[in-house]
């Protein structure tokens, strides 16, 4: 299994939904009130601001196991948590960091989550096999898709044009689902190996699906054929973002390297010139997680979590291909690294159950 050992149990049985605490500490002072679930803010004094949190760094709890993923809403203003515990957690970005929704419904670990491009809907996928689809309004589920036969480890909407979801699973196949009727996949696409990180292009005609063997299959989807293949790495690809202008793939592996692809329609060389970067420093430890990758709205940075030790999440200059930061804290490995959309501000979810909200520096 892709999630590595100990990880496709159940999780536990659901425990009473715990309270909200919140902590502040300052410099020269530190409040706590006597609420169970806590948020922690640090202040340094003199410290130049560089965003609209309340505080440089934010530490929030309240998840009972792994948190395997992690999305900002596309204004920025909440987002989303989930993982081993099987719920999905709703958090405001600002003010007090407000835990504002738990939903429930998955049978098994939440591996990937996504927001729609209108920030109304949450897609989510994991080990019961099932995406699900969540109204982020009303806070209700509005869709359960069966289909795969195995674990589902990934799965991502479209960005612009028609809705739909595709999802990639253990039983190697990454299927595409059209929200106006989604009883059944619009497209079934088989390979040969466990696919563990999907991503549409910028257009919603194309689908990255990447596997286990350290390939990226690029799918046309008007044909349901391969066009061409990435190929570079020499393990198994745990998650893959596509740029914000749509004009390179990012993909993280257990080869403990993030790559960057060309994915425009031509490139000098053909399709075995298309890698143009290789960033190393994070590195993948021996529980096997499927460590995802990210690009700054600008895309001017990616990130991507690590299993170092001690643990750190890793932010790359994508000119440089120099680490930016590496950010400390966990204690355990560092599943996602998610960018705000619109200012300088970062997520951690981590197999330690914490995340860290943070701004960067100028």
């Amino acid at each position: 299994s892709t999630l590595g050992k100990g990880k496709m149990k159940r999780a536990n049985e659901e425990s009473e939904e715990p309270e909200k605490r919140q902590r502040t500490e300052a410099a020269l002072a530190v409040h706590q009130n006597e609420k169970p679930n806590e948020a922690a803010v640090t202040v340094p004094l003199g410290m130049e601001r560089t965003s609209k949190l309340m505080a440089p760094n934010v530490k929030l709890t309240g998840h009972e196991g792994e948190v395997f993923t992690v999305k900002f809403s596309p204004d920025g203003e909440s987002f989303a948590t989930a993982g081993f515990d099987k719920k999905l957690f709703l958090w405001r970005t600002y003010g007090e960091c407000e835990n504002y929704s738990v939903l429930k419904g998955h049978a098994n670990a939440i591996l990937e989550l996504h927001w729609a491009s209108d920030g109304n809907t949450i897609f989510s996928c994991g080990a019961d096999k099932t995406v699900q689809v969540w109204d982020a309004l009303s806070l209700t589920r509005i869709k359960k898709i069966k289909g795969h036969e195995s674990i589902v480890n990934t799965c991502c909407c479209t960005r612009r044009g028609q809705d739909m979801v595709a999802s990639g699973a253990d039983d190697a196949t990454s299927k595409v689902w059209d929200m106006r009727a989604p009883r059944r996949a619009s497209a079934v696409l088989e390979g040969s190996y466990p696919i563990t990180a999907i991503a549409f292009s910028d257009q919603s005609d194309q689908l990255f699906a990447c596997d286990t063997s350290g390939t990226v299959q690029v799918w046309e989807l008007r044909k349901n054929k391969v066009s061409y293949e990435l190929q570079g790495h020499m393990d198994v690809i745990t998650g893959c973002s596509v740029a914000p202008d749509g004009n390179h793939l990012l993909t993280n592996s257990m080869d403990n390297t993030l790559r960057c692809w060309d994915v425009r329609p031509f490139v000098r060389g053909g399709d075995s010139q298309r890698c143009v970067k290789n960033f190393t420093g994070h590195s993948h430890g021996v529980d096997k997680n499927l460590l995802k990758c990210s690009w700054s709205a600008d895309g001017d940075m990616v990130a991507t979590g690590s299993s170092d030790n001690p643990t750190h999440a890793y932010i790359y200059d994508f000119a440089t291909k120099r680490v930016s930061y590496a950010l400390p804290g966990h204690q355990a490995t560092v599943n996602e690294v998610a960018f705000h959309p619109k200012e300088p501000i970062v997520i951690t979810a981590s197999s330690d159950s914490i995340l860290y909200l943070g701004e960067l520096g100028k």
